[in-house]
């Protein structure tokens, strides 16, 4: 080969190299020419990502209907790259589980993240745990469940132990008198070691204390469960704290009895007073507090009132207000009434991107009436409106996923957090599905 030859193929390979490694470059920092861009024409532009975290683990992506990718085995998670920006649909698919899907928008040097998917089983089993029963309640440790049974000889009171699968007898209405007694109540110490019985007999209220964890139960005659100083209205404990309203319509905080130096003389310090403009108490009244962190609420009936700091008094908030339950992660508030569901952020990292705390989010309205709403985890919701059973995400970008897992001949459920399986009253039937989530 000869030196012109020579020199006339490293020119030629110069001048590749000064065309092709610009490209190169632009293409390894994610430069693509997009011919179809919204505003229309040619442009060059940078290609954005998709992160997705999806329970169960190894289910299939698709992005417009095509295949991209399948989650780890590991985590559960797939990163799908060099996305040019617009809308994708994105579907999530897996044999025996309901689909998801949601069009997300993709934008130029950044990674769209979706972190908490959760498919639903579809057509999940369910298997009946026991018969005859017309109500039941379940323990704040959700291990026990008290079942309400009634026959011609009158009612009793089962337990039903979730943990070893074991139903026994705790007390009947001959146990608790040889008249007639009707059941108004029943509450469960915050141990669920005991259950608080309110009964009517001879024309009167009477309250008794059940000890479910001795053997046999230990059933006492108590007193009317009643605030701990004179002038409160209602209180609540929350950890260290106490907070309670008084019967002059004052939020105080911390309360507490101490010893006087005069012949042991005991006198109360009331705490402090949060409020400034007293809140307006109305007679014959259900009222209830309910404290969250930073934040306050008051009860009156249907309506829900917000303890505003800033103002020191209580301003309506929701109505009418059915019942609101916190997330297990503690970051937000489902409050619903019988035909609508909404969010309460209350930090701003709650796992849904931009929303900052206070803000509230409109998830659904419905036509069937909404009975129970339970957190399946910190990002879905489970719920029941008529007889159907819905399970619903929380992520209002696009579309809300929701789905029907069972219907049942007007059901009372219950979500365990414990061994994640629902718990469905139908027909005086007792109902247990499958486990729902890993």
């Amino acid at each position: 080969m000869t030196k012109k030859t020579r020199t006339i193929l490293f020119l030629i390979c110069l001048f590749l190299f000064i065309l092709i490694a610009p490209s190169v470059i632009f293409y390894s920092q994610g430069y693509r020419i997009d011919i179809n861009p919204p505003a229309g024409g040619i442009k060059i532009t940078q290609t954005g990502g998709l992160f997705l975290k999806i329970v169960p683990k190894q289910v299939e992506v698709f992005v417009d209907e095509k295949l991209k990718k399948k989650t780890d085995f590991f985590f559960g998670s797939a990163l799908i790259e060099n996305l040019l920006p617009k809308k994708y649909k994105i579907q999530i698919k897996k044999e025996g589980y309901y689909p998801w899907e949601k069009n997300l928008e993709i934008k130029e040097k950044e990674v769209a993240e979706v972190k908490n998917i959760v498919l639903i089983p579809e057509n999940p089993n369910f298997s009946i745990l026991t018969k005859e029963v017309k109500d039941f309640w379940v323990s704040p440790d959700e291990r026990k469940i008290i079942l309400f049974e009634e026959n011609e000889k009158g009612w009793a009171l089962k337990l039903l132990d979730l943990e070893r699968n074991v139903k026994s007898h705790l007390i009947d209405e001959k146990g608790i008198s040889r008249e007639k007694v009707e059941l108004f109540d029943l509450e469960f110490s915050s141990d669920s070691k005991e259950i608080f019985l309110e009964v009517g007999m001879e024309e009167q209220l009477k309250y008794f204390t059940l000890e479910i964890d001795e053997i046999p139960p230990v059933l006492t005659e108590s007193k009317k469960p009643s605030p701990p100083f004179e002038n409160a209205l209602i209180y609540k404990t929350v950890r260290q704290d106490i907070y309670y309203l008084n019967n002059l319509g004052h939020l105080f905080k911390n309360p507490s009895v101490a010893k006087g130096e005069d012949e042991g003389e005991a006198f109360i310090d009331y705490g402090e007073n949060l409020t400034e403009k007293p809140f307006s108490i109305k007679q014959e009244t259900e009222y209830a507090l309910e404290i969250f962190p930073d934040f306050v609420f008051l009860r009156e009936s249907q309506i829900l009132y917000q303890f505003n700091p800033n103002s020191k008094s209580f301003e309506k908030f929701f109505e009418p207000i059915k019942d609101l339950k916190i997330s297990p992660d503690y970051k937000k508030i489902v409050y619903f009434s019988d035909y609508e569901i909404w969010i309460l952020f209350l930090k701003d990292k709650s796992n849904q991107p931009q929303k900052k705390a206070g803000e509230k989010l409109f998830l659904i309205r419905l036509s069937e009436q909404i009975k129970d709403c339970f957190w399946f985890d910190s990002n879905y919701l489970v719920f029941n409106a008529g007889d159907k059973i819905k399970i619903a995400e929380i992520d209002d970008r696009d579309r809300i996923n929701i789905v029907d897992v069972a219907e049942f001949a007007n059901p009372k459920i219950f979500w365990n957090k414990n061994d994640k399986k629902l718990y469905v009253l139908s027909d005086e039937n007792l109902n247990q599905s499958e486990r729902l989530l890993p």
